[in-house]
């Protein structure tokens, strides 16, 4: 059906606005990585759920395939159509309402196109937080945090959105709403159907809204950068500071010395706050409640007391909001140095905590075999086992160089080596990102056969034409 002949089925319900064609539609086409590069005939951009369920049930009676689209800050390629053209992008940009607020109940009832950042701030005008915690908060939305079940830095206490959902609606491929927006801490009845939309990447229906949980706004927080041996003597640490202050720590994200000396040489404005490059780093922070006094002492006695022992090298703990956020600056454009940097191949991967240390003592033994003088630098969300293990090439190696390109030419037996090691290791080549198109390989070859025919019945069952994300999560499908 050609673009015009589609304009005149959906512009009827979502209005003339509502439809982009030609060079309108092109940002919706290629991926936030530039990974991939798809043509849409138009988009669609529905206002409320009902025309979400219109536009459903027009594509459903005539074959049309769709792909969600929410703040494009996919890393795997989950919101971009393939090159076919038939493929038409849903966008949920103009979903932005924030339903309700309930800060007794500790309850938040918002839209799928509201950004992460306008659901922490409706929180926090209540008085209350949200903490899903993303770098790119301005700009994803909370449809699309929803459907990759997206982590960030406070997963250690608070879990994945998985955790912080009560309640979705949901459109199914066949334009039926589903409504379980309900705010209910106890709710037994039957199966828990939101979860299969949850981190179902649009695969199976539309999130249009949410009931997230909210909890206490903290009276001060605590933010420390630690200098330490290792991974190794990173988790030990974490087990004293859970053992001291329990479920309290909020964030522990882990930086070998290869990151920060890569952010120092590519961000002016960052600085080693301690005298020496040590072998790695810890950012720690701590939300401190009002009625708990005193813990910020305690916290400083504390490192006082690691260091005295030598369990750790050093450590600052921040004075200001300011000095935090210097810290939380290093730990944030660590990504942005390696792109600038040059080329990389990067992992999203996942251990159990006492296999961490092993995957990255086993990982540099890897690389030395297989690509000998390469870089690889894993930092990232230690509490929770999560590492970004990125490879670079040598040093000097220049962007766009013959070198870099026979580096990437690499790069499937590379990744290959490194997740069938996480496999070996118990662990998962997706810890974050999701699947979208570019790990469905990768799910074949690690995911229980079981699981992965489960999915296929529920894939079938729910999205029979096979309209709803075509080529993503799902093989074949």
């Amino acid at each position: 059906m050609n673009p015009m002949a589609l304009h005149a089925l959906f512009a009827p319900i979502v209005g003339p606005t509502g439809v982009l064609l030609g060079k309108d539609a092109a940002p919706y086409e290629v991926d936030h990585r530039r990974l991939y590069q798809g043509h849409t005939p138009l988009v669609v951009r529905p206002r409320t759920t009902a025309q979400v369920a219109a536009v459903l049930r027009v594509c459903a009676a005539h074959g049309i395939a769709m792909v969600p689209h929410g703040g494009n800050t996919s890393y795997c390629g989950g919101a971009t159509p393939d090159a076919s053209g038939t493929q038409i992008v849903i966008s949920l940009e103009r979903l932005t309402a924030v339903r309700s607020v309930d800060p007794i109940g500790g309850t938040l009832t918002v839209e799928a196109g509201c950004t992460l950042r306008s659901v922490r701030a409706a929180a926090a005008a209540a008085g209350r937080h949200f903490p899903l915690s993303l770098g790119s908060e301005g700009s994803c939305q909370i449809g699309g945090n929803l459907s990759t079940n997206a982590g960030g830095t406070q997963v250690l206490r608070h879990g994945m959105i998985r955790e912080l959902v009560l309640g979705l609606e949901v459109v199914l491929p066949d334009g039926q709403i589903l409504d379980q927006l309900r705010r209910l801490r106890k709710d037994n009845t039957g199966y828990d159907v939101k979860q299969l939309f949850i981190g179902a990447e649009g695969t199976l229906g539309i999130i249009t809204a949410a009931v997230l949980r909210m909890g206490p706004a903290p009276a001060d927080s605590l933010t420390a950068l630690v200098a330490i041996d290792g991974l190794e003597a990173t988790l030990a640490l974490l087990g004293r500071i859970q053992s001291a202050f329990g479920d309290l720590i909020e964030t522990f994200e882990y930086m070998p010395a290869s990151a920060v000396a890569l952010a120092c040489q590519h961000f002016s404005q960052i600085k080693n706050p301690f005298e020496d490059l040590h072998p790695a780093f810890v950012l720690v922070h701590l939300p401190l409640p009002s009625a708990l006094t005193g813990l910020h002492e305690a916290f400083t006695r504390f490192m006082g007391a690691e260091i005295e022992a030598c369990r750790v090298r050093d450590a600052v703990v921040a004075q200001s909001m300011a000095q935090a956020d210097t810290f939380w600056f290093l730990r944030e454009n660590i990504p942005a140095a390696q792109t600038r940097e040059g080329a990389s191949l990067k992992h999203d991967v996942s251990l159990p905590l006492d296999r961490l240390a092993e995957f990255e003592r086993r990982g540099q033994m890897l690389l030395a075999t297989l690509a000998p003088g390469c870089r690889s630098i894993g930092y990232g969300h230690a509490g929770d086992g999560n590492l970004h293990y990125n490879v670079s090439p040598p040093v000097g190696v220049l962007p766009g160089s013959e070198e870099e390109q026979a580096f990437l030419s690499r790069k499937e037996p590379l990744m290959r080596a490194i997740h069938d090691l996480v496999a070996e290791l118990g662990g998962s080549f997706s810890a974050e990102h999701g699947i979208g198109q570019l790990k469905v390989s990768e799910l074949v070859r690690y995911e229980d056969p079981v699981a992965l025919a489960v999915m296929g019945r529920i894939k079938q069952a729910l999205d029979p034409q096979g309209l709803m994300n075509p080529g993503k999560v799902v093989v074949g499908r």
